[in-house]
């Protein structure tokens, strides 16, 4: 994902000005989305009570719009609290099919006031796509964009 400016960089730009917490969201998924060519599928996923709730997405259509916080690499991450890059989907039986093509993941969790609120999900179709430099750039999206997500938000999921 590395490029001249840093994601975090690129993603304020992007949403400099921007007050509807909604528009934020899909425009921080098309700038993640545009930044690498390997980045197949991009989406927000939004606590909603013990589930997560798919609010954005580029990509082909999922069938996880609900995810019970738990389940999947995206509910792992979201109760462990932390990132999860998986190399390999298919080498960890945690991962929810949402594509035969889909070879690799990454799930950042994003936190507000020390509660899990949303994460960033991305599916790979190359084997092994991400990375530490990836991780520590979406943490920091991660970190930029939390306080101006939308606040329909039951329950965030204690840090």
């Amino acid at each position: 994902m590395g490029n001249d400016r840093s994601l975090a960089g690129r993603v304020k730009s992007a949403v400099d000005g921007i007050t509807d917490p909604d528009e934020l969201v899909r425009k921080t998924v098309r700038e993640i989305h545009e930044s690498s060519k390997q980045n197949d599928w991009t989406g927000i996923y939004l606590v909603d009570g013990e589930e997560l709730l798919l609010h954005s997405f580029l990509g082909a259509p999922s069938p996880h719009v609900r995810i019970p916080i738990g389940s999947g690499i995206c509910g792992a991450a979201a109760s462990m609290e932390k990132t999860i890059i998986v190399p390999d989907v298919k080498k960890d039986t945690r991962y929810l099919a949402c594509s035969l093509e889909t070879r690799s993941e990454i799930v950042v969790p994003i936190f507000r006031d020390g509660k899990v609120v949303g994460e960033i999900d991305i599916d790979s179709h190359t084997l092994d796509a991400f990375g530490n430099e990836d991780r520590e750039s979406l943490e920091e999206v991660a970190r930029f964009i939390a306080s101006r997500l939308p606040e329909n938000n039951k329950e965030g999921k204690n840090q």
